[in-house]
């Protein structure tokens, strides 16, 4: 691959609902543990701990209507349904109130998780990557601009998998709310325009396997949907 070819294939970009516009990612973030839910479900964290964050790399992110081939590396690859933040305006220690001047707008997402390998990485004391940061980790539907998402943070997140309901939530239920999350980030880095922030995931957490259909639903913004493929074989290119 030359680098010519490199720079063809980046930066990622996710659509803009009704323009012709697409947003570019500069970098993803994501929130662990913001559902007291799930945070139950899984059996970790105290319950008001500050949020905190991890990172995926850009070129995680892919789009609506994908088919996602089933990862190397594990045999417990799980679904979280999210609420996206798509950032618009640079910012640093931002605070609460000037919070939602930043966001751009408003997507749903899935933070596609290799469990047994979180659970590896949270036992050995490491890093969550090996669990977390791996390819095609994180589709995001078409972006809705903030002025048009008004009902959205007081709206509901619904996650199928095969026609059937597996999350449900209100995302007033968010231990820290999108406000809340971009002025805590915004102390330890530089937001900029192009960054996504996935909100974190309520209980209901399950594995997939090949074949499956995931869709998310978040009111008021486009729908997401993926299907599970086969795994694939990595070869040198």
């Amino acid at each position: 691959m030359t680098i010519s070819t490199l720079w063809q294939l980046a930066p990622t970009a996710v659509p803009v609902s009704g323009r012709s516009e697409a947003f570019p990612v500069r970098r993803v973030y994501c929130v662990g543990r913001n559902y007291l839910d799930h945070i139950r479900e899984m059996r970790e964290g105290n319950e008001r701990d500050d949020p905190f964050f991890f990172q995926k790399p850009a070129d995680a992110v892919v789009p609506d209507g994908s088919t996602i081939p089933y990862p190397p590396h594990t045999g417990d690859l799980q679904f979280e349904g999210e609420l996206v933040v798509a950032i618009g305006t640079a910012g640093s220690d931002v605070s609460v109130e000037e919070a939602r001047a930043h966001v751009f707008g408003f997507a749903a997402g899935i933070d596609l998780t290799r469990r047994d390998r979180q659970r590896d990485c949270r036992d050995l004391a490491h890093p969550w990557e090996a669990g977390k940061s791996f390819d095609r980790s994180a589709p995001c539907g078409p972006i809705l601009p903030a002025e048009q998402a008004a009902s959205t943070l007081s709206g509901e997140l619904r996650l199928s998998v095969n026609g059937r309901q597996r999350q449900h939530t209100s995302l007033e239920l968010m231990i820290w709310d999108v406000p809340e999350i971009i002025s805590h980030l915004s102390r330890s880095y530089r937001l900029m325009p192009g960054d996504l922030i996935y909100t974190g995931t309520p209980a209901g957490v399950a594995a997939v396997v090949p074949g499956d259909r995931i869709h998310v639903e978040i009111t008021g913004l486009p729908a997401l949907t993926v299907t599970i493929g086969e795994g694939e074989t990595h070869a040198s290119q």
